[in-house]
């Protein structure tokens, strides 16, 4: 049996039983449904060997690591949001504005003192919301060259901007 056909059978047999698993963990059905359909994309587009016997703890798996992610990625939003009300960049008043444009504007100091390379990379990943994996195959670079320069780049900008403070 091919890799397509094993992946096919597996996914109408077990789709529901999935949905299930994901609903229960994430409480919104349709997010759900996102990540199953991401799940099986995955699968189908890894290069690993499958097997009837590993295809269910891989599907599983992938499926508990795109929840995972799914939750540090609200984390993230929440925390952020939650910085931007107490700074009182939410409001309209003129203070506000003005507090967001000293962000902006310190932001892109520190940019400016990381080398193109990897000001490119860390725009694309910040502003972009791109993972190393989508820059890397955008930008034709390999993968580990953008996930260092991705990390040169955070380290910079780290330290620039605990030093502004």
């Amino acid at each position: 049996m091919n890799k397509q056909s094993l992946i096919s059978n597996y996914y109408s047999a077990h789709r529901d039983e999935l949905l299930a698993y994901a609903s229960t963990r994430l409480g919104d059905r349709d997010e759900a449904e996102d990540i199953v359909q991401n799940t099986f994309l995955r699968i189908l587009t890894t290069n690993k060997m499958l097997t009837e016997q590993a295809l269910p703890a891989l599907v599983y798996t992938v499926c508990r690591n795109l929840v995972n992610d799914y939750f540090r990625r609200r984390a993230s939003r929440f925390e952020y949001e939650h910085y931007i009300q107490c700074a009182g960049i939410g409001s309209s008043s003129m203070e506000s504005v003005f507090f967001a444009a000293d962000i902006v504007e310190q932001m892109e100091r520190g940019l400016a003192r990381i080398p193109e390379n990897c000001r490119k990379i860390y725009r694309m990943h910040i502003l972009g919301g791109m993972r190393v994996s989508e820059i890397s195959a955008e930008t034709g670079e390999n993968y580990k060259t953008v996930e260092n320069r991705l990390g040169l780049a955070r380290r910079e900008m780290r330290h620039y901007l605990s030093a502004a403070v």
